[in-house]
């Protein structure tokens, strides 16, 4: 039987961390005993403001980098943890009594929306306690004959021949030996089912498409694969191909994930060193910005991506519990491992998790290496966001339902709890629901929602509250700005929810659907989606009318009632500043230009040269400050050092701007020879550290009050966005 130990750890490492595996278990138990000892107010109130401070000048300390951080960190969040556990209890044994069936069925359901909100808190402060940082690998440090031989393969379905293109010449400047490294297009959309449909049309669109990129291929020396029927998707797709393969490892990228040159160099050291490895999984990397990213805070570039907490904390902390697992992408896997359960699972629509899942249960390993080294595309618009994330929740609950990782007896309780963790999560849509619900079922219709007085709450719910926003902020403060992840929730919980009940009908029904992308954002328009948050604002803002009711009616009352309103009007500042992502922004530009400063030259001629800095660069143009006297050519030829290649590279540029007064140049870049895309691909996509520094420049924590200022401050211009736009429309 395999260890499930992380490899190449030092045995004083692997010992600590196993004690602190053990340590964390038994601190649960005790808090939990602890925590269940009844105090009186005064002695509650007491402890309640102790714990606030002693959490706040621990987590002080663990984030201003002491010598002693890890030991701070711990110490808040494990005290944080026992507030919270202790808050849970006093709602369960003090505040769920009444006397009319339908407060008490409100009470209930609010409160099983706070077990689940708990739950996941206590998951998260479990899983990310320790993120594992490992020590970065080279396969420079291997014998040729020890390297292992690599299929590389890019599934594709209905993507563009020019985005395929991209990532297949990327995949093709890796630094790995050549004749290690085989690398295969898998066009799903050019199968034999598709060419010979019965609609004439589509037939043609297909064989066209299968001919295109098999001359693409063929140009560039790369193997194209399709098959006969479109089944399962593309696990299916992989497992099919797989059959005419050989490579001792496997490194699967989206059609739209461009690798840097040094991904296998970093990646597959840790599979030669270890045999027991599965699974080398990197970050996913988005080179643009979202929806919710573009239209709402237009903060791309300042602000962390969504992405960010899952692939800068929570895979670190998966990792530390053995638990990090496969996310489709952007990963290396070996071939024997695979061939052990059947190639990749196809039982759910997140084929991803649930192959690692299968290995980790056989007590195989997995390894995440925290370095941006793909670039892929974020969804455009909101509604091929929201598709995405319905596939994701539905892929979680079918392996949840249909697989039962926390009875599988192949997988330590650590682990477990990570698998559960990360499942549990996509249950969000009931209890945020529930949060943004509950107080109409007060301010609407005199439901009690909680049976405690005001004191009770200050005294139990407000400390749990700030608390917990504390230890979010130690866990995630730098990859996820204060409010956010309540922002992304709302915009996802009606439409997440839906698509869970069909899961819970029938974990077999859901099927995969390809995330649209390089979709058409030529113009401003509301998203089609719009309607349901119409709706939820109407609602919120009736609830209000009723607390003002409430006030003139009961003024004996007032205290519950300003809470519930606080809490109402918290929900509506939120929802009327989130109907700015439902305005879907034109985008001008092709591609997402994002901060560089590289020094480059400029070249007319061999006696026409001027020397200058990159300002800002994306992979069909860059934008310079460069000190000129006289009119640039129309035509000229960009010089600059590209670390992927480790050498200095011309790229042939049109000029479309430029101001002597401001000393800014702004270039298109012109492709018309192979040697001109693969250098400007080179240049643009494939070197790690430009990602790495352009993620650690945006990765900074804010205070909760500016989060809050920020959301308020843009709450009520879209609500008028929208009703001009809706009138523009009807005229």
């Amino acid at each position: 039987m395999v260890t499930n130990s992380p490899p190449l750890l030092t045995r004083r490492l692997t010992l600590r961390m196993s004690l602190l595996k053990i340590f964390t278990l038994l601190s649960l138990f005790f808090l939990i005993a602890l925590a269940s000892i009844p105090l009186q107010a005064a002695s509650q109130l007491a402890l309640s403001m102790g714990i606030i401070v002693f959490v706040y000048s621990a987590s002080s300390e663990a984030i201003q980098h002491s010598k002693k951080r890890e030991l701070f960190r711990l110490f808040a969040i494990i005290i944080g943890c026992f507030l919270s556990i202790r808050y849970l209890i006093w709602r369960g044994v003090n505040t769920l009594e009444s006397d009319d069936i339908f407060s008490f069925i409100a009470m209930i359901t609010l409160f099983i929306a706070e077990i689940y909100s708990g739950v996941i808190h206590l998951l998260g402060c479990f899983v990310n306690i320790f993120p594992l940082n490992r020590p970065r690998q080279s396969i420079k440090q291997f014998t040729d004959e020890k390297i292992p031989t690599v299929d590389l393969v890019v599934p594709s379905y209905n993507e563009s021949e020019t985005l395929l293109e991209v990532t297949l010449r990327a995949a093709k400047m890796l630094d790995y030996p050549a004749n290690k490294l085989n690398i295969h297009l898998l066009d799903d959309g050019g199968t034999d089912q598709k060419v010979f449909q019965e609609n004439v049309v589509a037939a043609q669109h297909a064989l066209t498409r299968r001919k295109k990129l098999q001359a693409l291929c063929q140009s560039l020396d790369v193997e194209y694969h399709t098959r006969a029927k479109n089944e399962h998707a593309k696990a299916g797709n992989i497992n099919t191909a797989l059959l005419n393969m050989d490579g001792e490892l496997v490194v699967i990228l989206d059609a739209d994930h461009v690798p840097t040159t040094d991904f296998l160099d970093r990646t597959v050291p840790w599979m030669i060193k270890d045999k027991d490895v599965f699974l080398v999984q990197s970050p996913h990397f988005m080179d643009n910005p979202d929806p919710i990213e573009r239209n709402y805070f237009s903060a791309f570039t300042r602000m962390p991506s969504e992405n960010d907490m899952f692939y800068n904390t929570i895979q670190k902390g998966l990792d530390f519990w053995s638990s990090s697992f496969f996310c489709g992408s952007a990963a290396v896997l070996r071939r024997r491992h695979l061939d052990m359960v059947g190639g990749i699972a196809g039982d759910s629509i997140t084929e991803d998790a649930e192959t690692a899942l299968a290995l980790h249960a056989l007590g195989y390993k997995s390894v995440y290496v925290d370095k941006p080294m793909i670039s892929g595309l974020a969804t455009e618009s909101f509604s091929s966001f929201i598709q995405q994330r319905e596939r994701w929740a539905q892929g979680m609950a079918q392996i949840l339902i249909l697989k039962k990782p926390f009875l599988n007896s192949g997988l330590h309780w650590y682990q477990k709890c990570g698998y559960m963790s990360s499942i549990l999560f996509w249950f969000f849509p009931f209890a945020r629901l529930v949060f943004l619900l509950s107080p109409l079922g007060y301010l609407l219709f005199g439901l009690e929602l909680i049976h405690a007085t005001f004191t009770e709450i200050l005294i139990y719910t407000v400390p749990h509250i700030i608390v917990s926003f504390r230890l979010s902020h130690v866990l995630f403060g730098k990859n996820r700005w204060p409010l956010v992840s309540e922002l992304y929730e709302i915009l996802q919980c009606t439409f997440l929810f839906r698509a869970l009940l069909t899961v819970i009908k029938s974990a077999n029904d859901p099927s995969f659907l390809v995330t649209p992308k390089g979709e058409d954002q030529s113009k401003n328009y509301i998203s089609s989606l719009a309607n349901s948050f119409y709706w939820l604002l109407v609602m919120l803002f009736i609830g209000n009318l009723g607390a003002l009711y409430h006030f003139y009616s009961t003024p004996e009352s007032w205290e519950l009632t300003f809470v519930v309103f606080a809490w109402n009007t918290f929900n509506f500042i939120l929802c009327v500043s989130l109907l700015d992502v439902l305005i879907e922004k034109k985008q001008v530009r092709k591609a997402s230009r994002l901060p560089a400063y590289d020094y480059v030259k400029i070249a007319a001629s061999e006696h026409q040269i001027w020397q200058g800095n990159l300002r800002n660069l994306s992979r069909t143009g860059a934008n310079l400050s460069l000190t000129f006297e006289h009119t640039l050519p129309k035509e000229v030829r960009l010089i600059a050092y590209a670390s992927a290649l480790n050498k200095h590279v011309e790229i042939a540029c049109q000029v479309m701007h430029q101001n002597s007064d401001t000393k800014e140049v702004r270039l298109q870049f012109l492709t018309r020879t192979d040697q001109e895309k693969n250098n400007v691909i080179a240049y643009t996509l494939c070197d790690s550290e430009r990602w790495d520094s352009f993620q650690k420049r945006r990765t900074r924590p804010i205070s909760y009050f500016y989060g809050l200022k920020h959301v308020v401050s843009v709450s009520m211009k879209p609500l008028f966005l929208h009703i001009y736009m809706k009138l523009k429309q009807r005229s």
